[in-house]
């Protein structure tokens, strides 16, 4: 391990945790352009909050489903990526004798390599415990949500009813969070692998992954069809 490796890596946290905190709503005052996971928020609430309208709710439990399959799909994913992970670790040998030979990678040594294979394994742990808790949260906002008042109650008793709708956005923005966590895990994950060939792709790669990330949250198309206003 060279400096120029500390330094990726030290790169590569920072990055990450202010993407995180910027997407989040961290830097509103510095950066107050919305973010497309704080937009999609705003878009929740309306959801739930015209879920009491209507007595029949079969479009929203088919929603509420389709949240938790794509969040199970993901949690699979990446118990399928960890056992990958320790396949490779058992095939450092190969690795090592291969590795060893190729001009354009920076191998450390088998050490080196299989401490970037731990970290690696750790990325992929880190998504599924947010998917696997992002799954468990969907399911408890699907419980919140079938206690949703009818529209005559709702009609009898509308901030009760706003206060139990809070209650299944507030549930199913933090569940959402959590998916946003885990799939911006395996994103990044991307350019960590990266370091494999040497600490400057590792930088060149996680910063491109930031790029394209940035882009999608706010400059994409995907933010211009759900805003409101004119586009900033």
């Amino acid at each position: 391990m060279t400096a120029a490796d500390y330094i990726a890596l030290a790169l590569f946290a920072l990055l990450w945790a202010v993407y995180s905190w910027l997407t989040a709503g961290g830097g509103a005052k510095l950066f107050p352009r919305l973010s497309l996971n704080r937009a999609m928020a705003e878009r929740r609430k309306r959801w739930i909050y015209n879920s009491l309208n209507r007595d029949l709710k079969m479009i929203d439990t088919q929603i509420m489903a389709g949240l938790q399959n794509g969040t199970a799909f993901f949690a699979s994913t990446s118990i399928f990526a960890i056992g990958g992970c320790f396949a490779l670790l058992g095939a450092t040998d190969k690795v090592d004798a291969i590795f060893g030979n190729l001009p354009f990678v920076a191998y450390g040594g088998r050490t080196a390599f299989e401490l970037k294979v731990a970290g690696l394994t750790f990325l992929f742990g880190y998504a599924f415990f947010k998917f696997g808790w992002s799954y468990r949260l969907f399911n408890y906002c699907t419980i919140l949500f079938g206690g949703l008042p009818m529209m005559s109650e709702a009609a009898g008793d509308r901030r009760a009813a706003e206060r139990a709708a809070d209650q299944v956005v507030r549930m199913n923005t933090i569940a959402a969070a959590n998916f946003n966590a885990g799939l911006r895990a395996i994103f990044l994950s991307i350019g960590y692998l990266g370091w494999f060939v040497g600490p400057y792709m590792f930088i060149a790669m996680t910063l491109v992954v930031i790029i394209v990330l940035t882009r999608r949250q706010y400059f994409s198309q995907a933010r211009l069809a759900i805003m409101d206003r004119d586009p900033e």
